[in-house]
């Protein structure tokens, strides 16, 4: 499969977290420029800056009040121009760990400090809704998804690397009223999620692994146990090498045919999985190819968030993504 691209937007830092609006516009983040921004759907229009996010805004959802929701990682990741490519990337603030690999502080020193973070689109207005877990502050969360059947959100807190040692992510499910964050699922460092058609199914991207996790729900803030208990649940599958490279997996939006596309780093594009495991590779000419969401009359129009060269493209999917739970 290919795309016609059409640019929506450039020349900006590292966008992430498209949303497509019912007015036609796009709702995205700004990593770099910590901001939330909008822009016409069809590029029409320049974008305007809708919120100031410091820190590191990434994943963003409307919630059941017509709010966006956003996953702030308080700034663990930094992004950079790489003097070679020319590309922005993402790499690990040094200032979250104490002075030696493998040190995380974990009390916010350092660092922002990650968020969940609730923005009124009309007047601008940024609530922190959750900062800490047990005391400890989040990490880095990343991306978001909400569930209609069970009041909530689900969210993933992506894990951090340095050279030596991995600080492991994990999957939350939380409510919009602050009153209720409970850790579901321990995964070495969760990216995308989202939720199958019948909403009855979790996925989850692992970001360095380059794989797929199904993990299958059994109530608000549940999931029933793998086979192994090593293991969240059903790997869908496991991207293979590219070029001698591991490919890795961003954020994720799932299909009306309950096919999840991944945005796939390395090789630049979406990687459309079967719930069985077949792959289909859509090529992006970005290596940093983050992220996309569904919108327009019949769900065919999508927008991808090309981040390394700061650009938003626009083109038509082949099938019908599934509507979120949400819009404004």
């Amino acid at each position: 499969m290919s795309l016609e691209l059409n640019v929506v937007a450039e020349g900006l830092g590292f966008p992430e977290g498209p949303v497509a609006m019912k007015d036609g516009s796009v709702l995205f983040v700004d990593i770099e420029q910590e901001t939330l921004v909008r822009v016409a759907g069809d590029g029409g229009s320049k974008p305007v800056t809708v919120a100031k996010l410091p820190g590191g805004p990434n994943g963003v959802a409307i919630g059941p009040d017509g709010a966006a929701y956003v996953c702030n990682n308080g700034g663990v990741y930094r992004c950079a121009r790489d003097k070679d490519t020319g590309l922005m990337t993402p790499n690990p603030n040094p200032d979250v760990y104490d002075g030696k690999p493998g040190d995380y502080k974990g009390a916010c020193d350092g660092y922002r400090g990650g968020s969940i973070q609730r923005v009124d689109l009309d007047t601008g207005e940024v609530t922190d809704l959750y900062t800490h877990y047990n005391s400890k502050c989040l990490l880095a969360p990343d991306d978001i998804v909400f569930d209609k059947k069970r009041d909530g959100f689900w969210f993933t807190e992506t894990g951090i690397q340095d050279e030596e040692t991995l600080h492991k992510g994990a999957v939350y499910f939380a409510t919009t009223d602050g009153n209720t964050l409970v850790r579901v699922a321990t995964i070495p460092m969760p990216n995308g999620i989202g939720l199958s058609p019948e909403g009855d199914t979790l996925y989850v991207s692992d970001t360095i692994y380059g794989r797929l996790w199904a993990l299958e729900i059994d109530g608000p803030g549940k999931v029933k146990q793998a086979p192994l208990p090593i293991m969240p649940g059903r790997n869908v599958q496991t991207l293979p090498a590219w070029n001698g490279l591991v490919q890795w997996v961003d954020s994720l939006k799932v299909e009306a045919s309950g096919k999840i596309c991944v945005a796939t780093l390395i090789k630049g594009g979406i990687t459309v999985f079967s719930p069985d495991g077949e792959t289909e590779h859509v090529e992006v000419p970005d290596p940093y190819t983050t992220n996309l969401c569904f919108g327009g009359e019949d769900m065919q129009d999508v927008w991808i968030t090309a981040s390394g060269t700061g650009k938003i493209y626009r083109a038509r999917w082949p099938r019908p993504g599934l509507k979120l739970a949400f819009n404004a």
